[in-house]
């Protein structure tokens, strides 16, 4: 689920960057490039842990702006099919919940819920419980 990949990104930086907070300023903009993103191949990006190499840069004839390849490793989330995970439900309703998994929101339907739980919309929040777990609501919360 989580990984940690050695990945590279490329940065396009304007001439008016260029002088001694240069590298400063190519750090923050990988930040603020590559955090919260996702890809198909290596998932959603959580956060950058170090910078490997940012790389000579190379002047782009025409613009006058700097392409420099950066490497660096981040810690990405990449769920599998199948995997089973920690989730926050956020939305019940009777064709099923959904769920935060981190930065995804994920459905549930009722089909995939044990036939022993059954939606119950007269809760407070609505819910799928089991006969067991289903408490009237004029009982207080704690006996």
């Amino acid at each position: 689920m989580f990984f940690i990949k050695e990945l590279t990104h490329t940065i396009l930086l304007h001439p008016s960057y260029f002088g001694p907070r240069m590298l400063q300023f190519l750090e923050s903009k990988l930040y603020a490039d590559v955090e919260g993103t996702c890809s198909g191949q290596y998932g959603y990006t959580i956060a950058v842990v170090s910078i490997l190499d940012i790389g000579r840069g190379m002047v782009l004839s025409g613009t006058g702006q700097a392409e420099f390849v950066t490497r660096y490793r981040a810690i990405v989330f990449k769920p599998f099919k199948g995997e089973v995970v920690d989730g926050v439900v956020n939305n019940v309703n009777k064709m099923g919940f959904f769920a935060d998994v981190g930065p995804l929101q994920v459905f549930v339907s009722h089909q995939l819920v044990h036939p022993d739980m059954k939606f119950d919309p007269n809760s407070n929040p609505p819910s799928f419980a089991s006969d067991d777990q289903v408490r009237p609501s004029c009982m207080p919360s704690t006996y």
